[in-house]
């Protein structure tokens, strides 16, 4: 991810965008978007989806409409769908690091807006469904509260206006490419977050370009940084996922020289889309073996370039043996870094072996030791000792 631009005063007031900064919106509109076109003989194109990303309800309507030849007006479309659409608001769930880092800021007493071409009575329904967001911005402006929507900057503008500040003092957070512009246009610093993967180089005009709200760092800005990272760890709350052992792309031992445990993705595809790429660590259950420490990536590793999103787990021990279909389960319990290109394949290497030796270290610890006596781990695993061990990782990136 690219590092921010030196900027020359500190930043005193945040703004946030909403739809796949804040929440996974995508997920919810291919949940609605999909059987309504099935209703009308037509199939959902997941690779159209990115098409969406940053556009007011009515041009969001306008291309779905175009792209898959509906026989409606806009005015029609959204009269149909927007029903729809407000029964799944709640099920909208946050982004990896939006409680975090609305939390952080809140109760650093950091004036914060939430500024979204969604219309206001859209975002107030989305927002009550989260504990404790509503109270923590300071302004909220909606799409219909403005003349023009982003790429125009006139809801920044509005959002700086309503905190009595100037657009100089700001900070923008924004996944779409037409937010980021609109920051800009606005006068204000940008944080870009893609919500749309592989997209990155397109930001450039941003300040600075991360991977998610993981990898936020407020006191690049002059704002309270977080406290809570721990010797290279960030503590997250556990998520769990598992299956039989696969043959991957036989990169790992073959290329790596690091063997990997792939995971068949499709078992888990809705659960993996929720967690953004990055590198994680946890503990591994083998059902046969007992539970050994691993570190993982998740994502498209650059190095490689994949398709597809894939989880790629290095358990940290050496078996000296394949264990092809076995069942093996994880507990991912912390994250250290986002996704990252290298220049060469020896660089990779190194990074993983440190990322493998932070995993090892951080496992120690007790907030994140307890987890291997997790029942899913061991259950219906054999009851068998911890093991630490020390080769085996990740195709991480």
């Amino acid at each position: 991810m690219a590092a921010p631009k030196p900027f020359s005063r500190l930043i005193s007031h945040v703004i946030l965008d909403l739809d796949g900064t804040l929440l996974n919106t995508d997920s919810v509109v291919s949940k609605v978007v999909k059987p309504f076109l099935v209703k009308n003989g037509k199939t959902w194109d997941s690779k159209k989806a990115h098409k969406l990303v940053g556009k007011t309800p009515y041009e969001a309507a306008a291309v779905v409409l175009e792209d898959y030849g509906l026989p409606y007006s806009t005015e029609e479309f959204l009269s149909m769908i927007n029903p729809m659409f407000s029964e799944q608001w709640c099920n909208i769930k946050p982004l990896p690091g939006a409680n975090r880092l609305i939390k952080h800021l809140r109760s650093n007493g950091v004036p914060t807006a939430l500024a979204s071409n969604s219309p206001r009575s859209n975002i107030e329904a989305k927002i009550c469904c989260h504990q404790g967001w509503k109270e923590s911005f300071s302004a909220i402006v909606g799409g219909d509260e403005v003349e023009k929507g982003k790429p125009s900057p006139d809801i920044f503008s509005e959002a700086a206006k309503r905190m009595n500040t100037a657009p100089s003092n700001c900070l923008v957070i924004e996944d779409s490419l037409p937010g980021v512009t609109a920051g800009k246009a606005a006068g204000m610093y940008v944080i870009a977050v893609p919500s749309v993967p592989k997209k990155t180089a397109e930001f450039s005009t941003a300040d600075e370009v991360i991977n998610s709200l993981l990898d936020v760092r407020p006191e690049n800005w002059g704002l309270p940084p977080f406290n809570d990272w721990i010797e290279g760890t960030l503590p997250i709350e556990p998520w769990f996922i598992g299956g039989p052992v696969i043959k991957g792309f036989g990169r790992g031992s073959k290329v790596l020289g690091i063997p990997t445990a792939n995971l068949p993705a499709e078992n888990f595809s809705d659960v993996v889309s929720e967690h953004t790429s990055g590198v994680y660590f946890g503990w591994a259950g083998l059902s046969t073996r007992g539970v050994y420490k691993m570190v993982m990536s998740i994502g498209w590793n650059p190095y490689f370039d994949n398709t597809e999103k894939t989880v790629e787990p290095w358990l940290l021990h050496d078996f000296g043996e394949d264990f092809y279909d076995e069942e093996l389960r994880l507990a991912i319990v912390g994250y250290i870094r986002p996704e990252a290109n290298f220049p060469s394949l020896e660089s990779l290497i190194e990074r993983i072996h440190e990322d493998g030796r932070i995993a090892e270290k951080a496992l120690d610890l007790p907030m994140y030791a307890k987890y291997k006596d997790s029942p899913y781990l061991r259950n219906p695993l054999q009851q068998g000792s911890t093991t630490d061990g020390s080769q085996a990782e990740l195709n991480s990136k």
